[in-house]
């Protein structure tokens, strides 16, 4: 694994026998974080706490769910700057930020998301729409086997995990914030140009799911989250209102489905 998702620390372990408890001299792997820059045409725009991985795709991926950009083409160049954590955007001609969006920060447990949905993006939000069933035995086994999946989560911890499936192109990321897996997710499709795989996909999350990440399911296009956890009361009323299917607490052989139910099979 990559040393520089991690740093090693000596520590003191707490250890309890019979009834006494003591220090004993340890050490352990603790997970990485760094504040990433996003730089749009010379200006900073956002600042995002996030491990330091696939950090060109988390930025392009948060600009497409912020509504900034809609394709790959509205970028005329990206790079990373290792040294100032900073990835260095320049838009397309013809493309702009809104004069009225300011610089953000956002921490990496999803407690400073924007709005539920942008007022000023509002039209990038669409209901989904499309008839394609999803076996509901094959989404508990793909949880199942997606569980076993996150190799940082198994050596480190501290981390989430989202995936997308599609039998076409599958992308799989950790991150120490749900929702920059997901715009990382976002961007590695943006890059690699398989947006259009996106309506007959499926996502699935470890962690619980907020507003905030169903927006950006709904800003996708995915038609269908599955969730190890529980999604929030605003998260189950957006999914409803643009017909995610959602569903929670999909473990082992058990599970709940917030909405969306038709597209079961």
């Amino acid at each position: 694994m990559d040393e520089k998702l991690f740093s090693h620390f000596e520590i003191k372990e707490i250890v309890s026998d019979n009834g006494a408890v003591r220090l004993l001299d340890s050490a352990k792997d603790v997970i990485g974080e760094i504040s990433l820059k996003i730089f749009i045409n010379g200006t900073e725009y956002a600042s995002l706490l996030c491990l330091n991985q696939l950090t060109e795709e988390l930025a392009l991926g948060f600009l497409y769910s912020e509504g900034v950009i809609d394709t790959i083409e509205d970028v005329a160049s990206i790079s990373y700057n290792e040294r100032l954590f900073a990835v260095m955007i320049n838009l397309a001609e013809g493309k702009s930020v809104e004069k009225c969006e300011s610089l953000r920060s956002v921490t990496s447990g999803c407690g400073k998301c924007f709005t539920y949905i942008n007022p000023l993006k509002h039209d990038k939000f669409v209901a989904l729409s499309g008839d394609k069933l999803f076996s509901l035995s094959a989404i508990m086994q793909a949880m199942k086997d997606f569980e076993r999946r996150s190799e940082i989560y198994k050596t480190v911890g501290g981390v989430h995990s989202v995936l997308f499936q599609h039998d076409e192109f599958t992308v799989f990321n950790e991150d120490i914030g749900r929702h920059n897996c997901f715009d990382k997710i976002n961007g590695v499709l943006l890059k690699n140009k398989k947006m259009d795989l996106v309506k007959d996909g499926l996502l699935f999350v470890s962690g619980r799911v907020s507003s905030e990440i169903i927006t950006k399911v709904i800003r996708m296009g995915v038609p269908v989250l599955v969730s190890r956890a529980t999604p929030t009361a605003a998260a189950v009323n957006l999914a409803r209102e643009y017909n995610v299917t959602l569903l929670g607490y999909v473990r082992k052989e058990s599970g709940f489905v917030y909405s969306g139910e038709n597209r079961l099979s």
